[in-house]
């Protein structure tokens, strides 16, 4: 039996292909989006990042991170969908559909976009360098 369960744990160690680990980044990024937190949000962001909104507005990672923080961005709830993951090298480009409820300056709302974030591998992890918004209909 303890052969069995060390072997189960063994297995669990084994890091992930690079695209299992780049779909765990997203998810912590959507986790993090919904409660933020400034260490975790430093820890998955690329020190360049490029942060694209649908409306056309483009932040620095401080200025991501302190409009999550501050609550000025307000997730209540993040879906995605229909994602997909293309891993190169070093590099990873992913594409998915976000639907979310938001509480942005106390109104109550909801959007739709297309998504594509593109993540570069560090040392330390996957890190996001940029994303880009575009509204759907």
């Amino acid at each position: 039996m303890k052969l069995i369960v060390s072997f189960i744990l063994l297995f669990m160690n084994v890091p992930g292909t690079p695209q299992q680990e780049v779909e765990q980044a997203t998810e912590q990024l959507r986790v993090l989006m919904i409660t933020p937190n400034q260490k975790g949000l430093e820890n998955i962001t690329h020190e360049e990042l490029s942060y694209g909104h649908s409306g056309g507005k483009v932040e620095s990672r401080k200025e991501f991170i302190e409009t999550l923080v501050s609550g000025r961005s307000d997730f209540r709830k993040i879906t995605l969908k229909d994602q997909k993951i293309t891993v190169a090298g070093t590099t990873a480009v992913v594409r998915h559909t976000l639907e979310a409820d938001t509480f942005d300056g106390g109104v109550a709302g909801s959007i739709r976009l297309h998504i594509v974030l593109v993540w570069v591998k560090e040392k330390a992890g996957w890190k996001l360098l940029a994303r880009q918004a575009v509204k759907l209909p």
